[in-house]
């Protein structure tokens, strides 16, 4: 039922169409208003308790609307779904079910389609991004996912940490140094593809990630990185215009600028280099359009 329902919305629209959904990509570590606030928090005039969850919770349409929370991501899924069963509540959510996908199997189910057809937001936690596309790509559930982002302006879809750096393609899933600065250290594949030529980096600031997002970028300049520090957000429209949401700075990777760099020439294993690499720190109001190239298919 749920696949006949994809296949004819995909088929009435012959060209690669401008999406109509919205997306929330998290740093991680949203405040949920209970725990001490971080020194950059109680520092920051601007701060705002729950803001990030309110904006999401606050976008949702209809009179009664339902979130789906998907903890695949984690492996402590029962705990996580249930402390944003929580906190969605709190912000006056009646209706929150578990997308509760665990392996490929329960991707197929015809009742996590259903409850994606019926969902008015979609929730990814935080966990490891690799379980998400290894666990969800090329499976019905996230198929359906993406014609209701593509078609359907009703439709929020959101994601912190592991659930924010999967929405893009490249998706950065390890690295095994801290800096990022030596060839072959950032390990990269393929995300879920809400955002193309779009590389996502969470918990950015904290961790020290500007210089691999860099090296993903660099090994190809048509892509753009956006760093999130935790507890801040960008909400995507139009699958291009950004604003900038939460306590912190989104940091924006441009190399389409780029006018030499060495990662092609050097071996694995040596520092790479690049000139003219071009970065935008973006604070929270902030609006920035993503300098990418119309799809010519999906």
């Amino acid at each position: 039922m749920a696949k006949k329902k994809v296949s004819e919305r995909h088929k009435s629209h012959k060209e690669a169409p401008v999406p109509k959904g919205c997306l929330l990509a998290i740093g991680g570590r949203e405040d949920k208003g209970e725990k001490e606030l971080s020194a950059e928090q109680s520092k920051n005039v601007d701060f705002e308790s729950d803001e990030i969850l309110k904006y999401f919770v606050e976008s949702l349409k209809g009179s009664d609307p339902m979130i789906a929370v998907v903890p695949t991501a984690s492996t402590v899924p029962d705990k996580i779904a249930q402390d944003y069963i929580k906190e969605f509540n709190k912000l006056g959510v009646k209706k929150v079910e578990v997308l509760d996908v665990r392996n490929r199997e329960d991707a197929f189910k015809d009742e996590y389609l259903d409850m994606v057809e019926r969902a008015a937001g979609i929730m990814f936690t935080g966990g490891d991004q690799l379980r998400l596309t290894s666990i969800l790509g090329g499976t019905p559930v996230l198929q359906l996912m993406k014609e209701r982002y593509t078609y359907d302006e009703k439709f929020i879809i959101a994601g912190t940490s592991a659930g924010a750096a999967a929405m893009s393609t490249p998706m950065i899933y390890e690295g095994e140094t801290q800096g990022g600065y030596i060839k072959g250290d950032v390990r990269i594949t393929t995300g879920l593809e809400f955002l193309k030529n779009v590389a996502i980096d969470t918990h950015f600031i904290q961790r020290g990630r500007i210089i691999r997002v860099s090296q993903c970028i660099v090994t190809n300049p048509g892509c753009i990185g956006v760093g999130l520090e935790e507890d801040t957000a960008i909400c995507v429209r139009n699958g291009i215009e950004i604003k900038v949401l939460g306590s912190g700075l989104v940091t924006v990777v441009d190399g389409l600028g780029i006018t030499s760099t060495n990662i092609y020439e050097i071996n694995t294993g040596e520092p790479f280099s690049v000139r003219d690499l071009k970065v935008h720190l973006l604070s929270p109001g902030d609006t920035y359009v993503l300098p990418t190239y119309d799809q010519l298919h999906i």
